[in-house]
């Protein structure tokens, strides 16, 4: 399972030209999924966004986490996260979950995530999304877990 994080100002999803998620400052996750991933691996993963330090301390150094910082979380889905790109000029797909398995443990991630006292938004599972956001920094962060 992989997390691709960007610590943002702001961020916000649009279906169809409705915003179906929007939040100020926090993480925006993309969030991919892969063929033998489960619930302790989405566990893991996470915990770890939750407690990565990318916020500056009083020292402007990354050290906090969101956990410790607290804001705003907005979760979207992105198969193409998992994507093979090693060879030619086309990505390969076949690293990625099916559907059934990503928008199970998409939607498990998202259930625990709002567990926490964060502010969790999400895109749609498998829509066409327009994802906008203001990237802090820019810091970008892409966290992997594996089986």
């Amino acid at each position: 399972m992989k997390a691709l994080i960007q610590r943002v100002s702001s961020a916000s999803v649009h279906v169809d030209g409705q915003t179906v998620g929007q939040i100020g400052g926090g993480l925006l996750v993309f969030l991919g999924v892969e063929p033998n991933d489960n619930e302790r691996i989405a566990d893991t993963l996470l915990q770890k966004v939750l407690a990565y330090r990318v916020f500056a301390d009083a020292e402007g150094k990354m050290n906090v986490s969101l956990k410790e910082r607290g804001g705003e979380l907005l979760v979207v889905s992105q198969f193409t996260l998992v994507a093979d790109t090693r060879k030619g000029l086309r990505p390969s797909f076949s690293a990625a979950a099916s559907p059934s398995l990503g928008k199970t443990l998409y939607d498990y991630w998202i259930r625990e995530a709002r567990k926490s006292p964060l502010n969790v938004e999400t895109g749609q599972f498998g829509s066409d999304m327009q994802v906008s956001l203001v990237n802090d920094g820019p810091v970008t962060f892409l966290l992997h877990v594996d089986a």
